[in-house]
């Protein structure tokens, strides 16, 4: 990597110790043409800010999918979301990125960006120390946690570069960037984790346990346990561990080895980092649940409220917030349908009938295997829904795909026939409905995203308008699968693996696996194979599918073996009401063995004499 063209985004020469206007710092345009680096680590004010700057490389998980006029979907926002089998965008970079494939020249879901945070902290590492005077102060205990939350924003943006492209190069120090040699080599896959574990574990203790209402965004002991878990399931994970056969091959210009050959203890030390972060987590996370008042468990409630607010199941989230409202840019509008009272919608992000077809039945049994699944016919259903200011009950006619289906269905898709939140309007996709396909930015399947909408929100009267909601960057049943699947894969006689999954199924309000497939238990293909399943329903739409396709290597199959290469489908856009209800092949992706990992910019490799680019790029 030659970091030349890092340090001229700011145009800052370390020479002159002069910040030349460089944004990513965070200090304000009049005082940056005046400011030395001296300066500003002279003064506590400037010194905050500049440490809050390293904090802008967290990705928002809000930004799912944004129109080109209000930025480019980058791999710092969600876009795994449409770029994965769950959802089709109807807009910006996202929408025919899938089917036209990229190039290491035009990869636009980069994330190489990170290194300038990284170079950020290792600027405040180097520079930052305790000010006294009697204008300003910056003591040691605030020194100290700033520098701890500096050592894990690095560990962590070093952990989102090796998720995206694999081994890449580790910038552990302060690098002078008036030095002879700026090019950096990558380093091992094994190297790589090895740092990141390292430096995670030496700071989790230095990192506090729970941060108050005003710091939210703060990383705490809890978020460093459970990255470097994650860190250690994708090192024993197949890409990363000796099944991607042309990685393995891969040498730099030096002829090192970056990707290991198969090391069947990986899945030990992933397991020993999962359970550090298990019994850490105990007494201080649970999975969210509501109850009604006579003591009943309500899956409905749970499942909704767990992403509108700050809750015990979230382990880190940031405040970043591209939700927006239901009349300007973001998420909630591009979720909101056009047929909607006074809406401005844009009904632009797309569930795919292969997501649709994943959430399993209200016996919790899958589509193929539950015989109360239907997907032919309509019947007629009767029940309450909120017309502004009251609630009335309506009989409507719906398409039997969608009955009897469990509460995660509900609450992640909105399809033809079902009412809006507050309204009460029927939303309908086939031809001549106001949610057609007559507007470049549609929803080209026949369903919506309805997952994280909020369901205060309305245009119209005083209904609130916009809702802050918490970007959950990591919760407790994630780690609950995780923990399963590597126990999977050490012992599959272990009690736990049901045990666990049972937890987030028993959450979602369906029957445990323990008590319909008993015939399941200790057969590690059959529970591989039902956790991954879980997996994909439990963290739908949430950025997690992308990446879980890859590290188990299922990413050249067709849609219907787990992969994302083919065809996918929606209902019949192009149908009036009479045929919209049919399977129909949308587009066709492109997905080969290059897009295993991410291409490193292409303008980083011609740059350098060092750095090697991904297999097949």
């Amino acid at each position: 990597m030659n970091l030349r063209s890092l340090y001229k985004i700011c145009a800052l020469s370390l020479c002159l110790a002069v910040f030349a206007g460089c944004d990513y710092l965070a200090v304000s345009d009049e005082l940056a043409s005046e400011l030395t680096m001296e300066e500003v680590f002279e003064n506590a004010s400037y010194t905050r800010r500049f440490h809050r700057g390293i904090y802008t490389g967290i990705p928002d998980v809000s930004f799912v999918s944004i129109n080109s006029g209000y930025g480019v979907c980058n791999g710092l926002g969600l876009p795994w979301v449409g770029a994965s089998d769950e959802a089709k965008m109807g807009h910006n970079n996202l929408k025919n990125l899938v089917t036209t494939g990229e190039n290491a020249a035009n990869a636009s879901l980069t994330r190489w960006s990170l290194y300038n945070n990284i170079r950020q902290a290792n600027l405040f590492l180097d520079q930052a120390h305790t000010i006294q005077s009697d204008k300003d102060q910056l003591d040691e205990t605030e020194l100290n946690q700033m520098r701890s939350e500096a050592l894990f924003l690095r560990a962590y943006y070093h952990y989102l570069l090796f998720e995206l492209y694999g081994p890449i190069p580790i910038l552990d120090y302060h690098v002078d960037p008036n030095a002879t040699d700026l090019d950096f080599a990558r380093n091992s896959v094994d190297e790589v984790v090895e740092f990141i574990d390292r430096e995670l574990l030496a700071v989790a203790d230095l990192l506090k346990e729970s941060e108050p209402d005003e710091r939210k965004a703060a990383p705490t002991k809890g978020a460093a346990l459970a990255i470097r878990a994650k860190l250690w399931v994708y090192a024993a994970s197949p890409l990363l561990n000796g099944s991607y056969k042309e990685a393995v091959e891969l040498r730099d210009n030096e002829g090192k080895q970056l990707f290991p050959e198969y090391d069947a203890s990986k899945w030990q030390k992933a397991l020993e980092a999962l359970q550090d972060f298990i019994n850490y987590s105990e007494g201080r996370y649970e999975l969210y649940k509501v109850y009604s008042e006579d003591g009943r468990y309500n899956p409905d409630a749970s499942l909704y409220e767990l992403f509108q607010k700050y809750n015990n199941e979230i382990i880190w989230a940031t405040t970043k917030d591209s939700w927006g409202s239901v009349d300007n840019e973001g998420f909630q509008r591009r979720s909101t349908p056009r047929g909607v009272r006074g809406s401005q919608g844009m009904s632009a992000q797309g569930v795919t009938q292969e997501l649709v077809d994943a959430f399993f039945m209200r016996d919790g049994l899958s589509i193929k295997e539950s015989p109360i699944y239907s997907e032919t016919g309509f019947s007629t259903v009767t029940h309450n829904v909120i017309q502004l200011a009251d609630t009335v009950e309506v009989t409507d006619t719906i398409f039997n795909m969608y009955l009897n289906r469990e509460p995660r269905f509900y609450q992640t898709v909105m399809y033809a026939g079902r009412r809006w939140h507050v309204g009460g309007e029927q939303v309908f996709f086939h031809k001549g409905a106001k949610d057609d396909n007559s507007s470049t930015n549609n929803c080209y399947t026949g369903y919506l995203l309805y997952k994280r909408v909020n369901r205060t929100l309305y245009s119209y009267g005083s209904y609130p308008r916009s809702w802050f909601r918490p970007g959950i960057l990591f919760r407790l049943a994630e780690f609950y699968l995780l923990y399963a699947e590597v126990l999977n894969e050490v012992n599959p006689s272990d009690k736990r693996i049901i045990e666990y999954v049972d937890k987030v199924r028993e959450r979602a309000g369906i029957p445990l696996l323990k008590d319909i497939k008993p015939g399941i238990i200790g057969n590690q293909e059959l529970q591989r194979e039902a956790i991954r399943q879980e997996r994909r329903v439990e963290l739908c739409t949430e950025g997690q599918r992308y990446f879980d396709v890859r590290r188990w290597m299922l990413i050249e199959n067709s849609p219907e073996n787990g992969g994302q290469a083919g065809e996918f489908h929606g209902m019949n856009m192009e149908g009036d009401y009479n045929n919209f209800f049919k399977r129909r092949a949308f587009e066709t992706r492109v997905m080969d063995r290059k897009t295993y990992l991410y291409a490193i910019p292409q303008s980083e490799i011609l740059k350098s004499r060092k750095l090697v680019q991904n297999p097949l790029w």
